[in-house]
Formats: C-alpha cells, sequence, structure tokens
C-alpha cells in the first residue's frame, strides 16, 4: 500500500539547520538563478544540503531547507559551510524562502 508522501514519517539524521546569509546570484543564462547559502555547521563532519520542498501545485514562495546530516558520530567544532543550488524547476510564482532551524528569509526573484 503507498503512502502520500506526507503521511511518511520523518527522518531522526537530519535537521534543520542555523544559516547565517543567503543570496540570489545570476546565472550565465538569461533568466537563470543559483541560491547560495553561508553559515556554520555544528559539527566537523556534519554534510550541508539545500532541500527544496515538495509541492502539489507551484507555490508563491517556494521553500527551500537548510539540513544538515552527520554520517555516524559527530565530530562538535564549529565549521563554516557554503552551498549552492540552480533555482531551475524550483521557483515560486513570486521567488523563493530560505528556511533554517531559527530564521527564513523570502527573496523575490524574476
Amino acid at each position: 500500500m503507498s503512502q502520500n508522501f506526507e503521511e511518511l514519517p520523518p527522518p531522526s539524521s537530519v535537521r534543520l539547520i542555523d544559516f547565517d546569509q543567503a543570496e540570489i546570484r545570476p546565472g550565465f543564462l538569461p533568466n537563470t538563478f543559483f541560491l547560495v547559502v553561508r553559515g556554520q555547521k555544528p559539527y566537523l563532519n556534519m554534510k550541508v544540503r539545500l532541500s527544496p520542498l515538495v509541492y502539489i501545485r507551484q507555490p508563491e514562495y517556494w521553500g527551500i531547507e537548510v539540513t544538515g546530516t552527520l554520517p555516524g558520530v559527530g565530530l562538535p567544532a564549529l565549521a563554516p559551510y557554503t552551498e549552492s543550488i540552480p533555482l531551475d524547476g524550483i521557483l515560486g510564482t513570486k521567488g523563493i524562502e530560505v528556511i533554517g532551524a531559527n530564521s527564513r528569509k523570502t527573496f523575490d526573484v524574476r
């Protein structure tokens, strides 16, 4: 039996993490954009990812979560991170919203 995506249990190995800075940069081709996010990860070996939310229809602002995953035992030490993602196919009708553990930032993109 298949379940709706929203009904599946959340993972316990992935968490939202904070970000310090987020910006939209233009791509090389017209009407293409990249999201660049910077911050401090709480574990040296944490993998940071920008993860777009799943929608049934295009929202006004497409949510993109800043997530951290620990592969095994975490090495507690602050370390800088910079992650980027192309915004092709993940733009809302007005733009995007970057979602971190303690803050959100909305960008109008067009």
